[in-house]
């Protein structure tokens, strides 16, 4: 008798840990499928940024704060 409810303790530890497990699985995809979406979103945004026109050639397209006389001058 001992070894039978022995043997059902461990199929109910069993059972509880996989249910523990499916639910970790589950909250992993849910995270992955949102990484996912976020990764597509900046890869369409990094796509808009590249194909968005240079600045005016005949400008500086840098400027640097030391070429920038401060207000008091």
């Amino acid at each position: 008798m001992d070894t039978l409810q022995n043997i059902e303790n461990r199929l109910v530890d069993l059972e509880i840990k996989a249910s523990f497990t499916e639910d970790l699985v589950e909250q992993l995809n849910q995270i992955i499928v949102r990484q996912q979406q976020q990764i597509e979103a900046l890869t369409r945004e990094l796509l808009a940024l590249r194909e968005r026109p240079v600045a005016d050639a005949s400008g500086p397209a840098f400027r640097s704060l030391r070429d920038e006389l401060p207000p008091h001058y």
